[in-house]
């Protein structure tokens, strides 16, 4: 285990979990985590290689920047190509390649297109430059999505018209219906994501466990969560148990962040939409209502969409359905490395390959 974040009580505590796990594991499990966070902390603190032979951690779907279609990564780049556009992201997602390019490559061009921490950024650029119409991309899990609802409300309340978002929001739960119909599924549980339950709790999570006989652990982001989440699910399998249980409690509860979901059924509605490599996945997206359609950045602009080619190399598919690891790709580390990306989750602080090429080689 990688000991440099953390203390040596955590570091205690952490093999005596996993001594735990050991002891009580009698048969294969394989154990999903939804978070591309977690999955950073699970390679890089090692804790896929403390646990037992026949534990298998699977990778999900769990980075909203990896599972940003094509398609709206296209839009963007029309969008931001436009004259007159301030087109603002977070970080991660001036790297992701499109067909031929990428939000850098735009801005190389000569497209303005900056990096924000947060939309009420792209708000203020709005107030600053009423002359530019200003755009934000909506990425993320349901833990972005009330500041993108409250920068809506605060353009509202200005009165800006020169201010929109591109709507990419994505939904945990029905991503994990969606695994667990599928073909390919070998997910026996998961690990549920805490910051995205601390908004929106985990009593969406309940129908899934007892549709699917699936346990579900909210947890954390360092090594003892982790851990704790790992030994409840397997606790769960070997007993025949397939509950929703909470390993997160000084975070999360029951109901979740009402006020905070309150702002999102406000300003957001389901949407079905496309997940780069896994495909269409019914009401996993969110869009605008009716009453705030204005400020849907689809609308304002021309698009025409050419043909949309991914790299044949990569396998980013099967990485994000969590049939395959990034070590199984042939591109990876070579082809494909942080500084010459060809698919997103080498590109996102929580895509899977990052976390491989990051600390997978030294653990």
């Amino acid at each position: 285990m990688t000991t440099g974040k953390v203390s040596p009580n955590t570091i205690r505590q952490t093999r005596a979990v996993m001594d735990e796990i050991h002891r009580i594991t009698t048969r294969p499990w394989n154990i999903m985590e939804i978070c591309g966070g977690q999955t950073h902390a699970i390679i890089e603190f090692g804790l896929d290689q403390l646990l037992p032979t026949n534990i298998n951690l699977i990778h999900g779907p769990g980075c909203p920047v990896c599972v940003t279609s094509l398609e709206l990564i296209e839009r963007a780049l029309q969008i931001a190509s436009q004259p007159g556009v301030i087109f603002t992201s977070f970080g991660d997602m001036l790297r992701v390649p499109g067909s031929s390019s990428d939000l850098f490559g735009a801005r190389a061009k000569g497209a303005d297109v900056r990096f924000v921490y947060s939309p009420m950024d792209a708000v203020k650029l709005a107030k600053e430059n009423p002359d530019k119409q200003v755009v934000f991309f909506a990425v993320g899990f349901e833990t972005t999505v009330p500041a993108i609802a409250a920068s809506v409300l605060h353009a509202e309340k200005l009165g800006l018209k020169n201010f929109s978002i591109l709507p990419a929001n994505v939904l945990v739960p029905p991503a994990m219906h969606a695994i667990l119909q599928s073909p390919e599924n070998r997910v026996n549980a998961f690990l549920g994501a805490g910051h995205v339950c601390a908004i929106m709790g985990y009593w969406e999570y309940e129908p899934i466990a007892a549709k699917y006989h699936t346990p579900i652990v909210v947890t954390g982001f360092d090594p003892l969560d982790l851990a704790m989440g790992i030994l409840m699910n397997v606790r769960q399998l070997e007993e025949g148990r397939f509950e929703v249980e909470n390993a997160y409690p000084r975070y999360v509860t029951r109901e979740g962040n009402q006020t905070a979901q309150g702002m999102i059924n406000q300003i957001f509605e389901p949407v079905d939409r496309q997940w780069r490599g896994i495909g269409l996945i019914p009401l996993s997206g969110l869009g605008l209502r009716q009453a705030y359609r204005n400020f849907d950045a689809g609308s304002r602009f021309d698009i025409q969409l050419a043909q949309l080619k991914e790299s044949p190399l990569c396998i980013a598919g099967s990485v994000l359905r969590g049939v395959a690891k990034p070590i199984d790709c042939p591109a990876f580390a070579s082809q494909c490395t942080p500084s010459n990306p060809l698919g997103a989750p080498m590109v996102s602080a929580e895509g899977a390959c990052s976390a491989y090429y990051r600390y997978h080689k030294v653990n």
